[in-house]
């Protein structure tokens, strides 16, 4: 569930994902924290930083490239500033932004956990599809090995 741990804990979801402008994770209730996986949105090196001392689960950056599938006042940051997150981060990190069949494998490749995408799947023809393919190519890349 995204921005709402309350919702999240009523709908019986696994997770919430909070991003710099929602509750700090540190603020989240014990009970919450104790039912739910939270992620954390950065797009900064201080902000990379800074989610070290966070109790989350995993790290999300981005935009790692250009994407028109949600605004953001962040400029794309390409494979370096992820190669640099993924050295800053304590949590797995999940990189997020302009991903897609062509550049999925780099990701895996600067050493991301996962890659969080929206038009490469929902604009697909067949998403399912595109979805076991968008995972093939992910895991073609031994992580780190960019």
């Amino acid at each position: 569930m995204n921005d709402r741990f309350d919702l999240a804990l009523l709908a019986d979801a696994d997770g919430v994902h909070l991003g710099q402008d929602d509750l700090s994770p540190a603020q989240l209730p014990d009970d919450a924290r104790a039912r739910l996986l939270v992620g954390f949105s950065t797009h900064t090196r201080e902000q990379v930083e800074a989610s070290r001392s966070l109790p989350i689960d995993y790290v999300a950056f981005g935009p790692v490239f250009g994407t028109a599938s949600k605004q953001s006042e962040y400029s794309a940051r390409g494979l370096d500033g992820l190669l640099e997150a993924v050295s800053r981060a304590r949590h797995p990190l999940v990189a997020i932004g302009g991903i897609d069949g062509s550049n999925v494998a780099a990701i895996r490749g600067a050493g991301a956990a996962a890659a969080a995408l929206i038009s490469a799947v929902a604009d697909a023809p067949d998403p399912a599809a595109a979805t076991r393919y968008l995972q093939a190519r992910f895991l073609e890349s031994p992580p780190g090995s960019r």
